[in-house]
């Protein structure tokens, strides 16, 4: 992933990454073995784990910029004898402004890890025997994302608004310079990343053995395995980009002069504004695996004994993925001007005439808005063609991370 922008200006980033494991339960073993006649023997295991990853970021950004450059508004008027000249330099204004906002990224282990071994063996005549196991994972992940961002750039560079007027003797000459103005705003807010039992989770046994018990028992194994994952992911985003740019060459004036040449040269006048918002990422890649190989059997117990394993798997999986606001508001405004400038009520010599030459005008505006993007399972690719450059993501975990962290 490339990204060949630079911004500096405002850096406002909330980022919670959470690495959660769930404790391991190494050669968990219930064995009910070796009791007398007539005895009467239970075992009751429950194991319940239960993990909440929350994350919640708000950002209110404002961000007022007033940029200014201006070499012009020179006055040379009323003078006799001689030339009078006019040359201003160079005005430029460079203006970034860069908003990161609002970064979840949870990588979480949901599934019980180790092999669960279950006996009830070798237990006497008429005994009654019961093994009553639970084993529950409950796992929500939840990430919400709120941004509110307002971007105002005012931005004017200027080299015009210059004045010879009413001048006697030698030449009036106004020559500008350049007058230029780069304007980037960029803001990127609310990305949610989830990974969940992307760990190697499986290749865990469960073995339930109900053997070699005697005559007229009653032997019972209750198995439960419940897994319930919830992922929720919400974003709200509103964008409010307001730039007016303003750069001019112009408005130059060489009026009621008596003698020599009059002469207007104004410099180019160019604008060149980039907006880029993108806002609302949903990625979750959910891939537990808790179920077990299981190994059931029931063998060589004794006459007339009841023997019984009740086994029940139960997975739930939720996925919530949402984005909303108020959307994004572009308001642009830019002018590029070399005109309006004046040379009349002049008078030259025999054979001159007055003279205006304009420089260039260009104004480039160009507004990119990407965003409302929902993935769930594979890892997806978005390319977003921008000015400038070209944005390649891949919504990994640790691409996401080094994309909007920059």
């Amino acid at each position: 992933m490339k990204l060949n922008k630079k911004f500096v200006t405002v850096f406002a980033a909330a980022v919670l990454l959470v690495q959660s494991a769930l404790p391991a339960l190494a050669a968990t073993t219930i064995v009910v073995s070796g009791n007398g006649a007539d005895s009467k023997n239970q075992a009751n295991v429950s194991v319940s784990q239960t993990t909440n990853v929350v994350q919640s970021n708000n950002a209110n950004v404002t961000n007022d910029v007033k940029a200014n450059a201006n070499t012009g508004g020179n006055k040379a008027n009323k003078n006799t004898g001689g030339d009078v000249s006019v040359h201003t330099g160079d005005a430029s204004v460079d203006t970034k402004v860069s908003n990161t906002l609002n970064t979840n990224a949870a990588s979480v282990d949901c599934c019980n890890k180790g092999d669960v071994d279950v006996k009830i063996s070798g237990n006497g005549a008429d005994s009654r025997n019961n093994v009553d196991l639970s084993v529950s994972n409950n796992t929500l992940v939840s990430q919400t994302n709120n941004a509110n961002v307002r971007n105002n750039v005012d931005a004017y560079a200027g080299t015009g608004y210059n004045e010879a007027n009413k001048n006697t003797g030698g030449d009036s000459v106004i020559r500008t310079g350049d007058a230029s103005i780069t304007t980037e705003v960029s803001t990127s807010a609310n990305a949610n990343s989830a990974r969940v039992g992307a760990n190697g989770n499986g290749g865990k046994t469960l073995s339930a053995w109900v053997v070699g018990n005697g005559a007229d028992s009653r032997n019972d194994l209750d198995l439960y395995f419940g897994h319930d994952l919830n992922v929720v992911q919400n974003n709200s985003a509103s964008v409010y980009n307001k730039v007016d740019v303003d750069a001019g060459t112009g408005s130059n004036k060489a009026n009621k002069n008596t003698g020599g040449d009059f002469v207007i040269e104004t410099g180019d006048a160019t604008v060149d504004v980039v907006v880029d918002t993108m806002t609302n990422f949903n990625w979750a890649d959910v891939d537990c695996g808790c179920l077990f190989d299981v190994l059931a059997k029931i063998h060589g117990n004794g006459y007339d004994s009841r023997n019984e394993i009740g086994a029940v798997f139960d997975d739930s999986l939720g996925v919530f993925q949402s984005n909303g606001g108020y959307g994004v508001d572009n308001l642009v405004y830019a002018d590029a001007g070399t005109g309006y400038n004046e040379s009349k009520k002049g008078t030259g010599y025999d054979g001159s005439d007055p003279y205006i030459q304009t420089g260039d005008a260009e104004s480039y505006v160009e507004v990119t808005n990407g965003g409302n993007s929902n993935v769930y399972g594979e890892t997806p690719e978005w390319e977003f063609p921008m000015y400038g450059f070209n944005l390649n993501i891949s919504f990994n975990l640790r691409d996401l991370l080094e994309f909007l962290m920059g």
